[in-house]
């Protein structure tokens, strides 16, 4: 059977030249010797051809000896470090920014530990049945002091605290009412000297409805 079954039959086979062929053969030759004597357990693992031709496969070179890379440090010092202006500013703001937070902290510390003090001082002195009026609060500098005790954490139940302090508020409302009334008298006063007689009563009736609206309608 053909092998190529589309080549033209009258067509000469470039491989039936003589010279071709001849070349052919020799190079056969030559790589079949090499075959031949190749030993690869001879040593060296090389091989000899015959007839000392070349084109046989050099013997492996030993890999000569190498020294790492070593790399000298610098003896040259790293130029000085300087902060900008601008560095130390930011640092300087965010310095005092801190500083002002921490005053505040401590003084809000301060406070809380006064007050909680406080309401452990009065706890005491309910459990033993001595308790310090706070109210007015006045100055230490007056000749009298307080005249009552108000606590509404300690006298009064949680459930009721709001209803009484909005009495509180409405009874202070009133005060204030009243002692704006002693300053319209007395501008009334001022501008007719008819009006004596009304600057007169509301002042009595800033001094007198004030305690007695505390103790006979607050408390």
């Amino acid at each position: 059977m053909d092998s190529n079954p589309f080549a033209d039959p009258n067509a000469a086979s470039p491989f039936s030249d003589p010279s071709v062929q001849q070349a052919t053969g020799n190079a056969g030759g030559q790589r079949q010797g090499v075959l031949d004597d190749y030993n690869p357990f001879a040593e060296g693992n090389q091989t000899r051809p015959a007839g000392g031709q070349g084109g046989a496969i050099p013997p492996p070179r030993p890999a000569g000896t190498t020294q790492p890379a070593i790399m000298t440090p610098s003896e040259e010092p790293p130029p000085p470090y300087t902060q900008s202006g601008a560095q130390k500013a930011v640092d300087t703001s965010e310095l005092q920014r801190r500083q002002e937070e921490a005053a505040l902290l401590d003084k809000e510390l301060e406070r809380k530990a006064a007050e909680l003090q406080r309401k452990e001082q009065e706890l005491k002195n309910v459990q033993s049945g001595v308790r310090q009026n706070n109210w007015p609060p006045l100055p230490k500098f007056m000749p009298f002091g307080p005249c009552f005790y108000q606590d509404f954490s300690v006298d009064i139940p949680l459930e009721f605290q709001r209803i009484v302090k909005f009495v509180y508020y409405l009874w202070g409302f009133h005060v204030i009412v009243l002692f704006l009334n002693v300053l319209a008298s007395l501008a009334w006063f001022c501008v007719d000297s008819d009006g004596g007689t009304t600057f007169g009563l509301s002042i009595l009736w800033f001094l007198l409805f004030t305690p007695c609206s505390f103790l006979c309608w607050y408390r």
